[in-house]
């Protein structure tokens, strides 16, 4: 079963209250409504990307807003809810699904929400990506636009030199966490002569164990002859840690490979890569930093 979107929630949410003898809080009103829906458990428990909530109490939170904006709810107090005279007579027509196209009859709804609009935009109708909740859009935004960074990396690293890509290479895993000062972690072998190995890390301050790096800019797929070369490099080395790291990607035969040597080698594909950079700052700097801020309900409580 797929989630419910918010607007999907609305009529049951409304249903739960109706019933309800006082205001309930948004968990029971959540899990009522998720019971009216048939929600499995495991559906239940699913989390935004983000983190810190559900989908189903994210987006049961936003259909009792839209709704309170109507003036179908009303909060009595924080995170409690009851439904409201206007939002008795609407249950009494019936309706087989609540939306914002319904919503619009309401002439609160439409001076609170639709106004506010810009250039008076209709709200969502239930279509496409309008089904998600504000939280949810600025989550799919933000990962939209570090999906196009990620691909500008990429194709940015696909001209870099080998040499420079190297040192691309350790600057991140320093940035990561491993050695100690930038100077004491890490170094780039020379750009010949390295026996099948690129860089070399300190895995921790004291250089107790040291971790060993291959780092490719290919465009085509690495395949398990390549990890092989490097597991024998790791060999020559008496080394028990390697990390290949590429631009492009392995082939199916070089992950299982990997898998089964005895040395423990971390294989790094250029999308993964990227998704590092973008984490830990290597390469990429901050444009616009927003603040998206909730109310503190500790300034509020009463002493």
């Amino acid at each position: 079963m797929t989630i419910p979107t918010y607007q999907e929630f609305m009529l049951p949410v409304l249903q739960v209250l109706e019933k309800a003898p006082e205001p309930l809080h948004h968990k029971e009103f959540c899990e009522g409504a998720c019971d009216l829906l048939g929600v499995p458990d495991d559906v239940r428990k699913e989390m935004l990307p983000a983190g810190g909530q559900t989908y189903v109490y994210n987006r049961t939170g936003w259909a009792s807003w839209y709704m309170q904006q109507a003036g179908l709810v009303e909060k009595p107090k924080r995170a409690y809810l009851k439904i409201t005279d206007a939002g008795r007579e609407l249950l009494k027509t019936k309706p087989q699904s609540i939306d914002n196209k319904l919503l619009a009859n309401y002439p609160s709804f439409v001076e609170k929400v639709i106004k506010k609009k810009p250039e008076n935009k209709p709200v969502p109708d239930g279509a496409g990506d309008t089904e998600q909740t504000p939280d949810e859009q600025i989550i799919t935004a933000f990962k939209d636009l570090n999906d196009t960074l990620a691909d500008n990396l990429r194709e940015t690293m696909a001209t870099m030199s080998p040499y420079r890509f190297e040192q691309l290479v350790v600057d991140l895993l320093f940035a990561m966490g491993y050695g100690g000062s930038r100077e004491e972690a890490a170094t780039v072998t020379q750009k010949s002569n390295d026996g099948g190995i690129d860089g070399i890390i300190n895995e921790d301050r004291l250089g107790l164990d040291v971790i060993y790096i291959q780092a490719k800019r290919y465009q085509s797929t690495i395949g398990s002859k390549e990890i092989q070369s490097f597991v024998g490099a790791l060999a020559g080395k008496q080394a028990n840690k390697g990390v290949f790291i590429t631009t492009s990607d392995y082939s199916r035969a070089a992950l299982s490979y990997a898998e089964t040597v005895t040395q423990k080698v971390i294989l790094i594909n250029g999308s993964r890569l990227a998704d590092l950079m973008i984490e830990h700052n290597i390469g990429v700097s901050t444009q616009r930093t927003i603040a998206i801020k909730r109310i503190d309900t500790d300034y509020f409580e009463e002493n």
